[in-house]
């Protein structure tokens, strides 16, 4: 019985005030972001704005985050950082966490979209055409140049989507782009996102996570032919991290 009331209560507080706050909070970000992204040549306001919405999520769902590793990350480096994930919260968690200016890829579709389309270009992310390889494959190695010289770091969820059960298989997508920029490629686990928010489901629950950060790896010297291997590696080491969380 205490359990069912304990259950209620937590999914009537998600439904009636955790996704309201957060539809509001994703608004008001938003809707400042889009406005600077004239005036931000860059996209440095917009990636601090992005991690203040983050920690506005954290705080109004009750999230509790551990991070270890932070002290593996250079200060003056730019990275491709490679997760696990599980959750819509995975996000904002990896935004909230590591003190880097992130960027995004993002489907090219969304950058045709009036005003969305804009505001993600003038941001700095970077569009990848997902359903025309060869155009995929040239939008790739132009945003391994562009990380490369505007040192700017990317944050990849190479399952392609969050999972439900185990680690789903990486695409290599991100070992491409690393390579291509030579780029140090940082493993993160996330552990507890999806206790947080189950995918299909609007019952935010209240929950300790933890980000694990691996050791870099570096790419200078590797041959593209070598993707695969790096593909792997990752995968292996995401998956130690969230065992060991």
């Amino acid at each position: 019985m205490k359990y069912g009331f304990e259950w209620s209560f937590s999914f009537f507080r998600s439904v009636l005030f955790i996704a309201p706050a957060i539809v509001l909070a994703t608004a008001f970000w938003g809707s400042l972001s889009l406005l600077v992204s004239y005036f931000d040549k860059g996209g440095r306001k917009q990636a601090w704005m992005a991690r203040q919405w983050a920690r506005t999520l954290l705080l109004v769902s009750g999230t509790r985050v551990a991070v270890r590793g932070l002290e593996k990350l250079a200060p003056d480096q730019n990275y491709i950082f490679v997760s696990n994930h599980r959750s819509y919260m995975d996000t904002p968690v990896v935004l909230a966490s590591i003190p880097v200016a992130f960027r995004f890829m993002a489907k090219a579709g969304l950058f045709k979209i009036p005003l969305l389309g804009g505001h993600l270009e003038r941001a700095g992310h970077i569009p990848v055409p997902l359903d025309k390889p060869r155009e995929a494959v040239r939008s790739m190695t132009e945003a391994g140049r562009v990380i490369a010289e505007r040192r700017i770091s990317v944050l990849v969820f190479p399952e392609g989507g969050r999972t439900t059960g185990e680690m789903g298989e990486f695409r290599e997508g991100a070992a491409f782009i690393a390579i291509k920029g030579e780029v140090p490629v940082v493993p993160v686990g996330l552990s507890g996102t999806f206790e947080l928010l189950p995918m299909h489901s609007v019952h935010v629950r209240p929950r300790s996570v933890v980000v694990s950060i691996g050791d870099p790896i570096f790419t200078a010297g590797l041959d593209i032919k070598e993707r695969g291997a790096l593909t792997a590696r990752l995968r292996e080491e995401v998956s130690h991290l969230i065992l060991n969380a």
